[in-house]
């Protein structure tokens, strides 16, 4: 099948799909790294662990559903999102890293939350062609699309 095959509406529902479980790991990692007053090195890293553990479990939630064991909703939650979850991390990541002061700036900051919420949101946009190309080809989303139809 061919990237242009793929319907837009297809990509974006899987890059949404990957974005929720970021942005839940992103802004918790970000929130526990400013409140405990980490470095920026370390908060970064707990964003991007986090982003990648309640990415895969969302995924790993509707496989589990659908009547798949523990090793197969893992192998498809891997197969389904890491290269999504990557993509989406190295942007939102570098967007509120470009940013001067945002790392820096306290949770009541408005710039901390608009920074953040910027980075996810230009995430989305470079992420969902990236989404479509990996169904594409049968992979990303696609492997998992099996399973969050047969939840439903």
């Amino acid at each position: 099948m061919s990237w242009r095959d793929v319907p837009w509406s297809a990509a974006a529902q899987a890059t949404a799909h990957c974005l929720t479980g970021c942005a839940i790991g992103e802004v918790l990692g970000m929130v526990i790294g400013t409140a405990a007053s980490l470095s920026t090195a370390v908060t970064v890293v707990l964003s991007i662990v986090l982003a990648f553990v309640f990415g895969y479990a969302l995924t790993m939630r509707g496989v589990l559903r659908a009547g798949a064991d523990l090793r197969t909703a893992l192998r498809v939650a891997l197969a389904a999102d890491t290269v999504s979850i990557a993509v989406m991390e190295v942007v939102d990541n570098g967007v509120v890293l470009a940013v001067p002061g945002a790392m820096d700036a306290g949770l009541g900051s408005v710039l901390f939350w608009a920074s953040l919420a910027v980075s996810l949101a230009i995430a989305f946009v470079v992420t969902t062609p990236v989404n479509r190309f990996m169904i594409s080809r049968g992979r990303g989303h696609a492997v998992a699309h099996a399973y969050h139809h047969a939840d439903h």
